[in-house]
């Protein structure tokens, strides 16, 4: 992932750390989204180079021949679904932040574009402090989930539990890492009793928070005690 230096900025945003990842890949079909999204991504430090835009599939597509480091995905497009983009981007860079900004979805769009791969998910009603607050926390490495979105998640939870009860569907080492964050271990501390890399302790952390649909440790612990994951 590329990084760049940033200055401080004022408001909601000021304690981004001082290194953001570029560049950012924008699918927004709507211009005023766009350039209202554009506006946010100033505000916490980066300029217009690092900005990539597309407004179809077919132009997303051709602006990943490149890397890129953070992709924000609008999930109906005029060409298609951006569900289809995001498993792409996972499948290309399976260590790239994925976050939706799209409108009111259906139940099954929200699952599957988190199946897909998404990080996070934000709604474009919410106001721009929420949306800088999931973008700050996508930076960070965090999965910002909307309320709407963590309450659509947690009611299918029942229907999955009947069938695969206790896994929330995380992997092995995914279920073994939680277990270490409930019990206070730092990334740090997980990596060296692990024997792996504190990026890859990193990553699987990311996909539990995902999975779990949270935003921070605190919550992953709670989340696997309530739903008996750590049984």
């Amino acid at each position: 992932m590329n990084q760049k230096g940033s200055t401080p900025v004022s408001g909601p945003a000021r304690d981004v750390e001082a290194t953001l990842p570029v560049p950012v890949l924008l699918i927004e079909d709507d211009p005023l989204m766009r350039r209202r999204i554009k506006g946010l991504l100033l505000q916490l430090g980066y300029v217009a180079a690092d900005l990539l835009t597309a407004d179809s599939l077919a132009q997303a597509r051709s602006r990943m021949a490149e890397p890129v480091a953070l992709a924000l995905v609008d999930l109906r497009l005029p060409d298609g679904s951006g569900i289809d983009l995001i498993a792409e981007l996972r499948a290309r860079d399976p260590g790239l932040s994925i976050m939706v900004v799209s409108a009111w979805s259906t139940r099954e769009e929200i699952l599957a574009s988190l199946r897909a791969g998404a990080d996070g998910y934000v709604l474009k009603e919410r106001d721009d402090l929420e949306v800088v607050l999931a973008l700050r926390s996508v930076l960070r490495g965090g999965a910002p989930i909307d309320p709407f979105v963590a309450r659509q998640i947690i009611e299918e939870i029942p229907a999955q539990s009947a069938e695969q009860p206790g896994d929330a569907g995380l992997s092995r080492r995914e279920s073994e890492i939680l277990r270490l964050v409930a019990e206070g271990l730092s990334n740090r501390d997980i990596a060296e009793r692990l024997f792996l890399s504190r990026l890859t302790v990193e990553s699987h952390i990311k996909q539990i928070y995902r999975k779990l649909a949270v935003s921070s440790r605190t919550q992953a612990a709670h989340a696997a005690r309530q739903w008996g994951l750590l049984d």
